[in-house]
C-alpha cells in the first residue's frame, strides 16, 4: 500500500498524508461528489475531477499489486522464482511489464521450441549459447539423435523423435530462438527503441477505391509525435479495409542490440549460426507481438484522449445555460414525415402538439404557418428551438420567415437533437408520456434541452449526446464510467430541486442509486412536497449513509430551513447558524432581498481563518460556506454564457472571406473547435487559428458552448466547409 500512496502522490503532485486519507474517505464508500464538496479538509480541497483521475489510478495500481502477487505465485510454484525475478516485478509499473517477465514461465501452447524441449534438446542449446566447445556442433548433435534409443510406441509419435544431427540442431536454435523471444529484458529495450524511432505507415487497401482516409493511403509518422486522433483515425480505416497499416521498426538496431548482448566478441562455428536465430527470433516470434503491444499501447492511450475529450465536451453541454421562465416550442425538423411540433411552458409542462409540413415533398409553407403563428398567440410562446439535425436548415429559414409574422416578439435557438431520438424511442420517455406519439416526444425533448440542459440530457445514454471524436470506436465500458462520472459530478455541482427532480436526474446525486430515485418520487407522490432534508430519511432505503452522501446536494426551495437552498451540508447547519448570528443576522435572512445585501457585506469582511477557529470547522468549509451564504439558491450555470438567439437566418452563399460572426461552439476536438455561425455547416478554426500563441489543446481555450468571435478565412462552396479563424 506504501508503493501505491507513493506513486500517486508522485503522478497528482500531492502529499503522501493526502493520498492516504483520500484512500480511506474512498474505502469508507464515500462517493467523489461528496469527498470533492464536503471532505476538503482532507483532501486538501482536490477537485472532482483530480479525484476521479485519482480513484482510476488507485484502481489500476491495485490490479497491478494482485497481478505482481499472482505471478510471483506461479513463478514459485514452479520452483524458478529467483531474488532477481522479485526485484524485477517489484519495479514494474505497469501490467505489460509484469507479463513480459512473466512470459518465459507461462504455460504454452505447443510451439517449435516447446516440441525441442520434449525431444531433450535444451542442453544441445545451451551448449550452442556457451559457445565455448571447439568439436564441431554436428558432432555433438549425434548424441541427441535418439529414433534408435525409444520404444516402438515412442517411435509413432514425431514430437519425440530426433532422426538426424540436423534436426537437433535446428531443434536447439528453436530453443534459443524462444528464449530470446521471452526474454524481458530484450522486449523492454526493443519497445524503448521503437517508441524512440519507429515509424507507424499506412497504404491503400484498395488501390483506386474514394473513401474519407485518402489522406493515409501513402503516410507514414514517428510514433511518438502522432496524435491519438490520427491513431483512431487509421484504426477505423484499417478496420473498414480501406488501410493497411504496418509499424516500421529500427530492425538493424535492434538485432544489434541482441547480438552484441549474445555474441562472443571473438568469432567462433556458432556466430552465424546464432545470428541466423536471432533474426529468426525476431522476424517470427518478437516482431509480430511487439507490434500488437505497440499498437494496442498507442490505441489505449489514443482512446483515453478522445474518451477524456469527450467528458469534457460532455460536462460542457450538460452545464449549459438554461432558459428560465419561456414558454419554448419544440420544433423537430424533417422532410416527408413532417417537422414535430411541442409547446412547452415554464414549468416543463406540455401544453399542444402537432405536425407541419413546410419543408419537402409536401411544401405546405402558408399552412405550417398559419398553424404555428396560431400556437405562438394561443401559448404566448416566448422562444423556438430547433433541432439541428435532417431538415434543420430549411426548418431555420422558415421560422426565421414566420416569426416576422408573429405578433410577439419570438426569437429561435438551434439546439443540438442528438440523442433526441434514442430518448424518444425509451423506456423512460413511454413512462412520461405513456399517451404522446414516438415522433412528438423528440420535439418535447428538443424544447425542454433549451429550458434545463442538465435535467433533459441526463434521460439520454451519455455516449449519444455525441459530442467527441471517435466516441464509438473507443472502449465502450470504460466510455460509460467516464461518461457516467461527469454527469454525477455535473448534477451535484449544479444541486437537484428533489421536489421536482425526475427519477433519472435524482439517481445521478451522490449516494442515490436507482431505487432510492424511485423511492423520493413515490414519497413525494405519496405525502407532498418534502418541507425539510430530514424527511429524507423516511423515504425507503435511504438511510444514514446515503443521507450524509446526498444532503448537501438536494435543494429544498420553499421549505422550513433557508439553508435548504443552498448546498450547506446539514453537518454545518449549527456552525452556519453562529456565523450568521456573529456578524448579526438569521438564517431567515436569506430570504429577505434587502437585509442579503448587508449581508454579502458583511460576509466579504469575515476573518476565515479566525472565524474557523472559533467555529471549530476547516477554513476551506467555511469558504465554502460563505460562498453560499453570498449567493442563496443560485445556479451555477448562470454563469455560463447564454444561447446565441436568433432572429434572421444566414446561407453559406452569404458568407464572404473576413467577415466577422459570432458563433457557438458545438464541438472540441484534438485540432481544433466546430462552431455554429447560422449557416447549415459548423465551420472549423484549426488549432492553429485558435490564438497568436502556441497551443497545445483546443480545450484550454474554448469549451462546447462558448460563444465565440470568429473571421471567416475559407469557403469551400464545392465540400460546403468553411474555414474560420479566432484571430478576430
Amino acid at each position: 500500500m506504501e508503493k501505491i500512496i507513493k506513486t500517486i502522490a508522485e503522478e497528482l503532485n500531492i502529499k503522501s498524508s493526502q493520498v492516504e486519507a483520500t484512500i480511506k474517505l474512498i474505502d469508507d464508500g464515500n462517493t467523489i461528489p461528496f469527498i470533492a464538496r464536503y471532505r476538503k479538509e482532507v483532501t486538501g480541497g482536490l477537485s472532482d475531477e483530480t479525484l476521479r483521475t485519482f480513484y482510476d489510478r488507485l484502481n489500476y495500481l491495485r490490479n497491478l499489486e494482485q497481478r505482481k502477487q499472482e505471478v510471483i505465485n506461479s513463478i514459485e510454484e514452479q520452483g524458478k522464482l529467483t531474488d532477481e525475478i522479485l526485484q524485477n516485478v517489484a519495479i514494474a509499473k505497469t501490467l505489460a511489464e509484469v507479463e513480459d517477465i512473466y512470459r518465459p514461465y507461462k504455460q504454452k501452447k505447443k510451439t517449435r521450441a516447446t516440441v525441442a524441449k520434449a525431444k531433450g534438446l535444451e542442453p544441445l542449446a545451451e551448449i550452442i549459447m556457451k559457445q565455448e566447445e571447439t568439436k564441431d556442433i554436428f558432432e555433438i548433435a549425434k548424441d541427441f539423435i535418439n529414433v534408435d534409443k525409444l520404444s516402438d510406441e515412442d517411435k509413432k509419435n514425431k514430437d519425440k523423435v530426433v532422426n538426424s544431427v540436423e534436426e537437433a540442431v535446428q531443434g536447439a536454435l528453436d530453443i534459443i530462438a524462444e528464449n530470446i523471444s521471452d526474454d524481458p529484458k530484450y522486449r523492454k529495450e526493443i519497445k524503448k527503441l521503437c517508441y524512440r524511432e519507429a515509424l507507424i505507415s499506412t497504404k491503400a487497401a484498395k488501390e483506386d477505391e474514394k473513401s474519407n482516409y485518402e489522406m493515409y493511403y501513402e503516410y507514414s509518422e514517428a510514433i511518438k509525435f502522432i496524435p491519438s486522433h490520427r491513431i483512431l483515425a487509421i484504426n477505423r480505416g484499417e478496420k473498414e479495409e480501406f488501410l493497411k497499416v504496418k509499424i516500421d521498426k529500427p530492425e538493424e538496431k535492434i538485432l544489434l542490440y541482441i547480438e552484441k548482448d549474445i555474441l562472443k566478441k571473438e568469432e567462433t562455428q556458432f556466430t552465424n549460426m546464432l545470428k541466423e536465430t536471432i533474426l529468426d527470433s525476431f522476424k517470427r516470434l518478437i516482431e509480430p507481438s511487439i507490434e500488437r503491444e505497440i499498437r494496442s499501447d498507442l490505441t489505449e492511450k489514443a482512446e483515453e484522449k478522445a474518451i477524456k475529450v469527450f467528458g469534457q465536451n460532455s460536462k460542457q453541454l450538460l452545464l449549459g445555460a438554461p432558459i428560465k421562465g419561456k414558454t419554448v416550442m419544440g420544433f423537430d425538423p424533417a422532410y416527408r414525415t413532417g417537422c414535430k411540433i411541442a409547446v412547452i411552458d415554464e414549468t416543463g409542462k406540455v401544453l399542444d402538439y402537432t405536425t407541419v409540413y413546410p419543408t419537402e415533398p409536401q411544401n405546405d409553407v402558408d399552412g405550417a404557418k398559419k398553424e404555428l403563428l396560431k400556437l405562438i398567440e394561443k401559448d404566448k410562446v416566448d422562444m423556438i428551438a430547433i433541432g439541428n439535425g435532417t431538415a434543420s436548415r430549411e426548418s431555420e429559414m422558415f421560422v426565421a420567415d414566420m416569426i416576422k409574422e408573429a405578433s410577439r416578439e419570438v426569437h429561435y435557438v438551434i439546439v443540438s437533437e442528438a440523442g433526441a431520438s434514442v430518448y424518444s424511442a425509451s423506456k423512460l420517455a413511454t413512462e412520461e408520456y405513456p399517451d404522446i406519439n414516438v415522433s412528438i416526444r423528440g420535439a418535447i425533448s428538443i424544447a425542454r434541452r433549451l429550458q434545463d440542459p442538465l435535467a433533459e440530457l441526463v434521460k439520454i445514454d451519455p455516449k449519444a449526446i455525441g459530442v467527441g471524436q471517435y466516441q464509438h470506436d473507443v472502449n465502450q465500458k470504460r466510455l460509460a464510467e467516464s461518461l457516467s462520472g461527469v454527469v454525477e459530478d455535473s448534477v451535484n455541482k449544479v444541486g437537484v430541486d428533489v421536489n421536482t427532480a425526475t427519477p433519472s436526474l435524482l439517481s445521478y446525486v451522490a449516494g442515490i442509486n436507482n431505487t432510492i430515485a424511485k423511492n423520493i418520487v413515490k414519497y413525494r407522490d405519496e405525502n407532498g412536497k418534502l418541507k425539510n432534508r430530514k424527511q429524507l430519511l423516511k423515504v425507503p432505503k435511504l438511510g444514514k449513509v446515503a443521507f450524509e452522501q446526498c444532503a448537501g446536494f438536494l435543494r429544498i426551495m420553499d421549505g422550513d430551513n433557508p439553508l435548504e437552498i443552498t448546498a450547506v451540508h446539514p453537518e454545518s447547519y449549527e456552525a452556519t447558524e453562529k456565523l450568521l448570528k456573529s456578524i448579526g443576522f438569521s438564517k431567515e435572512d436569506l430570504k429577505d432581498k434587502e437585509k442579503l445585501t448587508d449581508l454579502r457585506q458583511k460576509l466579504k469582511s469575515v476573518d476565515t481563518l479566525k472565524m474557523s477557529q472559533e467555529l471549530d470547522i476547516g477554513e476551506l468549509t467555511l469558504k465554502d460556506i460563505i460562498a453560499e451564504l453570498m449567493k442563496p439558491g443560485r445556479d451555477p450555470r448562470d454563469e455560463m454564457p447564454k444561447p446565441i438567439l436568433r432572429q434572421d437566418v444566414l446561407k453559406l452563399e452569404d458568407l464572404k472571406e473576413d467577415m466577422i460572426l459570432t458563433g457557438t461552439v458545438r464541438n472540441v476536438i484534438d485540432f481544433g473547435a466546430f462552431v455554429d455561425i447560422g449557416v447549415k455547416y459548423d465551420g472549423l478554426v484549426h488549432i492553429s487559428e485558435m490564438s497568436d500563441k502556441y497551443i497545445k489543446n483546443p480545450s484550454d481555450i474554448v469549451s462546447v458552448g462558448d460563444v465565440v468571435k470568429v473571421r471567416v478565412i475559407k469557403i469551400d462552396m464545392e465540400r460546403k466547409k468553411v474555414g474560420l479563424s479566432m484571430k478576430v
